[in-house]
C-alpha cells in the first residue's frame, strides 16, 4: 500500500495512491497515516479519487518525534572519506546522528542555501518510519522488522564546508545538517518491497540534478540490515510511532563522493536554481529546487 498526505484546496488529507490517483481516506494528520500503514486503521475512502496532478503533495510525516540518520552503506563510508578507507570501528555496529525534526521539507518545497556555505550537497537515502512503540529490539528476532510501517525517500541536505569545520570539534554534524531534511513523496508499506524479510529490501535508487543522472545505487547493498539498525536505535531507549530512521547515503549518492572520485569539474556543488530529484523504485520521486537566501 502506498500512502501520502496531500493538500486539496485548503484542506489536508491522508490518501491512498494508485497510479496517478489519490483517494482521501482521512484528514491530514500524519499520525493517521502512520496508523494506517501499521494496520491499526482501515483506509476506507472518505472522498472520490482525484488526480495527483491536481493536488499538492506534502511530506508523509511532518515534525516526527525524532529523526535518526544512520551511515549504513559501506561504499559511502569508504568513498566519502579523505583516504578512501573505512575505520575498522565502523563495522562494529551502525552509527547515527540526530537531526532536526522541525526542518522537514516536503516534495517541491524550496531548499534555501544556508548562510555561510559554498558547498551544498544532496544525499540519496531511504528512510524507515516506525509504526509501533518498541525498546531493546533484537537484531536476530524476525519480529523486529514488524516495527517498520513503511519506507519513504530522504534527502539529508548537507553544507559540506560547515560540516567539515564542525566535525573538527568532535561533536559531529550540527549546523551543517540543521537547515533541511526532505522526506517524501509517499510512504510505502514493507510488503511492497522484494526481500524485505531478509532485512535488505531491494529498490533501485537514483539522483538527478537538472535532469542529468548523477547517482545510481541499490538499497539492498546496505551493509547493516534494517533489523540491526532497529536494534541499535532502540537500545536503552524507546522508539515511538512516527520516528524516522534514515539509511544513510547509498554509494555514489552525494556530490562529495563523486568529487572524491575525480569528478570535481563536472559535479559542482549545488547552487540556486538547481533542481534535485531523488527517485526510488516503488516509492516515487522526491523533487526540490534550490533557492537563494533572501537578501
Amino acid at each position: 500500500m502506498k500512502l501520502g498526505r496531500v493538500e486539496i484546496g485548503a484542506e489536508e488529507f491522508v490518501v491512498t495512491v494508485e497510479g496517478d490517483l489519490a483517494t482521501p481516506v482521512a484528514t491530514g494528520d500524519p499520525a493517521a497515516l502512520v496508523d494506517m500503514a501499521a494496520g491499526r486503521r482501515n483506509p476506507a475512502p472518505i472522498g472520490a479519487p482525484v488526480p495527483l496532478s491536481s493536488v499538492r503533495v506534502l511530506a508523509p510525516v511532518s515534525r516526527p518525534p525524532s529523526i535518526r540518520d544512520f551511515m549504513a552503506f559501506e561504499a559511502h563510508a569508504r568513498d566519502a572519506s579523505l583516504d578512501g578507507k573505512v575505520d575498522p570501528g565502523w563495522y562494529e555496529h551502525p552509527v547515527f546522528y540526530f537531526t532536526n525534526p522541525h526542518a522537514v521539507r516536503g516534495p517541491e518545497e524550496e531548499i534555501v542555501v544556508p548562510a555561510g556555505t559554498r558547498c551544498l550537497d544532496y544525499e540519496l537515502e531511504v528512510a524507515a518510519v516506525i509504526g509501533a512503540e518498541a525498546s531493546d529490539l533484537a537484531a536476530d528476532d524476525p519480529a523486529t522488522l514488524d516495527v517498520i510501517c513503511g519506507f519513504t525517500i530522504l534527502n539529508d541536505w548537507t553544507a559540506r564546508d560547515i560540516q567539515v569545520d564542525e566535525m573538527r570539534k568532535n561533536l559531529g554534524p550540527v549546523k551543517g545538517k540543521d537547515f533541511a531534511t526532505s522526506i517524501g513523496p509517499f510512504l510505502v508499506t514493507p510488503d511492497e518491497f522484494d526481500d524485505f524479510r531478509s532485512g535488505r529490501p531491494k529498490a533501485r535508487m537514483a539522483a538527478r540534478v537538472n535532469g542529468e543522472r548523477w547517482s545510481l545505487g541499490e538499497l539492498s547493498d546496505i551493509h547493516f540490515s534494517w533489523a540491526e539498525i532497529l536494534a541499535y536505535a532502540s537500545r536503552n531507549t524507546r522508539l515511538v510511532p512516527g520516528d524516522v530512521l534514515g539509511s544513510g547515503t547509498v554509494g555514489t549518492g552525494c556530490i562529495l563522493e563523486l568529487r572524491q572520485q575525480g569528478m570535481r569539474e563536472t559535479r559542482k556543488w549545488l547552487k540556486a536554481g538547481d533542481l534535485v530529484e531523488l527517485e526510488v523504485d516503488g516509492i516515487g520521486t522526491l523533487r526540490n529546487r534550490i533557492a537563494a537566501r533572501p537578501g
